[in-house]
């Protein structure tokens, strides 16, 4: 008698994984943004000679952790899309999404954050002018409106992978 034993596939939950990837990703970004550098602001360490180099480092750390998320995240939809999970609209209007929160975590660690920093180095050496820069309140700006379309773009994604996920949403 020829009996074979069937051993179980390893299968990843993709839905479970972009979940938990873009409910990192948004936790860790609105921890940073609503409590760390408000925190740091008003402390008094944002006026320190070494808060330069130092919020380098935390944002390049955090930038290096976004762009791990969003790779996941944009696999994930790639495998979505090839399973046909969503549909073929859905399906590319979320990984149009995912290629954005990708953009954007490229753009906040190869130019916003050493343009950010570069500013800030610039304006310590001198120490002569007590407020910021133009180009650097326009960098400000621009950190905030890809925030906030991260945000915009990340709720929209979770809230789509659990719907497919929960038969009760």
């Amino acid at each position: 008698m020829n009996t074979s034993i069937k051993r179980p596939v390893l299968s990843i939950d993709w839905n479970i994984v972009v979940m938990a990837a873009l409910g990192f990703w948004l936790s860790a970004s609105f921890l940073l943004d609503a409590v760390i550098v408000p925190v740091l602001f008003s402390t008094g360490m944002m006026a320190d000679t070494g808060f330069i180099s130092a919020g380098y480092v935390l944002f390049g750390v955090f930038n290096r952790l976004e762009l791990v998320c969003a790779a996941i995240i944009l696999a994930g939809f790639v495998i979505f899309k090839n399973q046909n999970r969503f549909g073929d609209r859905l399906s590319l209007s979320a990984l149009v999404m995912a290629s954005v929160l990708l953009n954007i975590a490229l753009l906040y660690t190869y130019i916003l954050t050493p343009q950010l920093s570069g500013w800030g180095l610039e304006m310590e050496a001198l120490t002569v002018t007590p407020t910021m820069p133009a180009a650097m309140v326009w960098l400000h700006g621009c950190y905030w409106a890809m925030e906030i379309t991260k945000f915009v773009l990340g709720i929209t994604l979770w809230r789509w992978c659990y719907k497919r996920n929960c038969a009760i949403a």
